[in-house]
């Protein structure tokens, strides 16, 4: 049996992330933890998150998760970003007036814009809803996922595709951005697979198989 923990830092519903991983691995033991100590014995760690990066940095911060995430990235073990657990392994964010993030990978999250169009329409921001990834590279997290498969998302900024040699997949929203980042044991996405119906449930189900290499 394995110990997936969950870091709850106060930014979003978890239950959720909770309820699709013990769909996918009834056997392991699923833990949502609110101090380092809690993640005690892990063999795989998730990086969730909702709202503003400001505040997600301040409730990662506080409980002493910076120090545990970077002995995971250490150690090998598999861990997954979602959402805006994935914005805050970059650089920085534009979000709140600019906001200094974890720095684990070397690009920021920009915003989209209040003038985006995409084929002469105005898109909307937040980037709210399904949308196609295109896988960027074989990866054993997009294992039994067909290319191009709809993903669920909701976010205001995004990390560039562009000059990004971390960038697993990618998709269009007015600019192409990157929907998921992978390094060596880290694979991050910015949609939410835990509400993305089967794709998501297989890319979970990936996750708890993962040996955390690429």
């Amino acid at each position: 049996m394995q110990k997936i923990v969950v870091l709850d830092y106060g930014m979003g519903n978890l239950h959720s992330v909770a309820s699709a991983l013990q769909k996918v691995a009834p056997a392991d033991e699923v833990v949502l933890a609110t101090t380092p100590e809690q993640a005690e014995g892990a063999d795989r760690l998730i990086v969730p998150g909702v709202g503003a990066i400001r505040d997600c940095m301040e409730g990662f911060i506080r409980p002493g998760f910076v120090p545990l995430l970077n002995r995971c990235v250490e150690s090998g073990m598999p861990i997954l970003g979602i959402c805006v657990g994935m914005q805050i392994m970059m650089a920085s964010s534009e979000e709140n007036g600019g906001v200094d993030c974890l720095g684990i990978f070397p690009q920021p999250a920009k915003f989209f814009g209040k003038d985006l169009y995409e084929n002469g329409q105005h898109l909307k921001v937040p980037h709210m809803g399904w949308n196609r990834v295109q896988q960027a590279i074989d990866h054993p997290m997009w294992r039994n996922i067909e290319n191009g498969s709809r993903f669920y998302f909701v976010h205001s900024y995004y990390v560039p595709a562009e000059d990004n040699e971390a960038v697993a997949g990618i998709t269009d929203y007015g600019v192409q951005f990157a929907a998921a980042v992978t390094h060596n044991n880290i694979f991050a996405t910015q949609f939410h697979p835990e509400k993305s119906a089967d794709a998501g449930m297989q890319l979970l189900k990936n996750f708890v198989d993962w040996n955390g290499a690429a």
